[in-house]
């Protein structure tokens, strides 16, 4: 017998608010509130706010924390040195596969907050665990089921945080992208997962039920996994488990640049990643004829085969895109054909991401017409 879905603090604002729940990681989430696509402009257009406190929060506390944390990311936590300062990393095992993708917050020498995926935080907690035991005992790894997180996300959303909110404003209107601020007993963080300006909210999961209800009442549209995956694809941000795995090198998966590979530090999985020719490459997929693109659908290229990992229709854009495996030879204006139900169809190598803060920054080709597309 299965065991019953867990729920957020948000779960029953859900309801009143006529979500539809599904099974997502063990989690009952909402997958929409209506219409998807409704949900999808309003956060590209105005504000929108999601219930993401199934991600689960660790907090790394004690002597050596940074050390700790140097050894355990693939991405260099010195670079954090103001409070509040946060870094997206991977999380590598000693193969150089990606175990997760997480943002860690800097918040005291001895206080470093990590933010991991809800699919992979039981497998993450042992493992940091495991790695904490090896090299740094001393140290406290604390999961904090005990908080909440909304993301309230847009070209509006900071502004409408602050109407719900306006006791934070000081502490907040001058945070840079991907910093945070304590607020009461609030982390606020400028990061999401939209390619859009906005906040991550971390607080006490009492109080997440009236904050949503104080966001709505400010006009911010509640929405659901399946915005949140449009909006993630537009704005070239990977999903773990699709766009990389604990297969898959993050040099492979667009993820380079948050790997430190230059420098003397060691880390986790480095010494496999400098031993492993790089032979493919993530890019963006745009798709000319008329069809959907979806995940593990194969691609052909002049260089060789490859495979989408993230595809869907794009509500901004209006036609289909995609993220894809293929050869690192492969360039951006390069045409490709992806199998789609039995049929090879047209799509244009493009450099994610396609949309971001609202702009549209690849150029579009007019869809073919079935007069002229090709056999």
């Amino acid at each position: 017998m299965l065991p019953p879905l867990k729920r957020t603090p948000l779960n029953e604002a859900h309801r009143e608010m006529g979500a539809k729940l599904i099974d997502f990681a063990g989690w009952e989430m909402p997958l929409s509130y209506g219409s998807q696509i409704e949900e999808h402009h309003s956060v590209r257009r105005d504000a929108g706010m999601f219930d993401v406190s199934h991600m689960l929060v660790l907090d790394v506390r004690g002597a050596g924390a940074r050390d700790f944390l140097r050894f355990l990311l693939a991405n260099n936590v010195e670079r954090l040195r103001e409070p509040g300062k946060a870094l997206y990393s991977c999380m590598l095992n000693e193969e150089g596969g990606v175990l997760d993708d997480l943002i860690v917050y800097f918040l005291a020498e001895d206080w470093f907050r990590l933010v991991v995926n809800a699919g992979t935080a039981e497998r993450d907690c042992a493992w940091i665990g495991a790695q904490r035991d090896r090299r740094a005992r001393q140290l406290e790894i604390a999961p904090r089921r005990d908080l909440a997180m909304i993301a309230v996300q847009g070209p509006l959303a900071r502004e409408k945080t602050w109407r719900a909110l306006p006791d934070s404003r000081a502490a907040t209107e001058r945070l840079g992208a991907f910093c945070a601020a304590a607020w009461l007993d609030a982390l606020i963080a400028r990061t999401g997962y939209t390619g859009e300006d906005g906040f991550e909210i971390m607080l006490p999961g009492g109080k997440a039920a009236a904050l949503w209800r104080a966001l709505a009442a400010q006009g911010v549209a509640p929405a659901g996994l399946a915005a949140r995956d449009t909006l993630r694809l537009e704005a070239g941000m990977n999903l773990y488990g699709q766009d990389m795995d604990e297969g898959t090198s993050p040099l492979e998966s667009g993820l380079a640049w948050t790997v430190e590979l230059g420098s003397l530090r060691e880390f986790i999985g480095k010494q496999p990643l400098l031993a492993r020719p790089v032979r493919c490459q993530l890019t963006g997929l745009v798709l000319l004829d008329r069809g959907v693109m979806r995940a593990r659908q194969k691609v052909s290229t002049a260089r060789g085969a490859g495979e989408i990992t993230s595809g869907g229709f794009s509500p901004t854009l209006n036609r289909s895109i995609a993220l894809a495996r293929v050869p690192r030879e492969v360039r951006p204006g390069d045409e490709v054909e992806v199998e789609v139900r039995d049929r090879r169809l047209h799509a244009k190598v493009v450099k994610p991401p396609f949309v971001r803060n609202g702009n549209v920054l690849i150029n579009l080709e007019p869809r073919r017409t079935q007069s002229t597309q090709r056999t």
